[in-house]
């Protein structure tokens, strides 16, 4: 009803040659660009924040104030090898596993504006 003639013909019903180098990158393009574009949107940054995040705990000394993927702050009282010692509270501390740090907050840190503590 809606193919004429015209249209339900293929290229190789109307004599012209089968498949050459410009069909198959036509055909391969789309998946390139796609594989660009998940590179350069996601691969990429990923890499980026992994290489920051381990740059960030090999940096670690102690005396610094540092924020557990747990949501905890607490001050390094000691680093080892794989481990680090953090103090939660006065007397308390607790070793933790380097990779679960989030964050580094160094001493010299201003505290907010709306922070009472003196």
């Amino acid at each position: 009803m809606f193919a004429t003639p015209a249209m339900a013909q293929t290229a190789a019903a109307a004599g012209a040659p089968m498949g050459g180098p410009q069909d198959f990158l036509m055909q391969i393009a789309p998946i390139l660009l796609l594989l660009v574009l998940f590179y350069f949107l996601l691969i990429r940054p990923q890499q980026k924040r992994a290489k920051e995040h381990q740059a960030l705990i090999t940096g670690i000394k102690r005396g610094d104030t540092v924020v557990l993927s747990n949501g905890m702050i607490g001050k390094v009282a000691r680093v080892e090898e794989t481990e680090v010692g953090v103090e939660i509270a006065t007397g308390v501390t607790v070793k933790v596993v380097k990779s679960m740090i989030s964050d580094v907050r160094t001493r010299g840190e201003p505290a907010a504006a709306n922070d009472t503590k003196a």
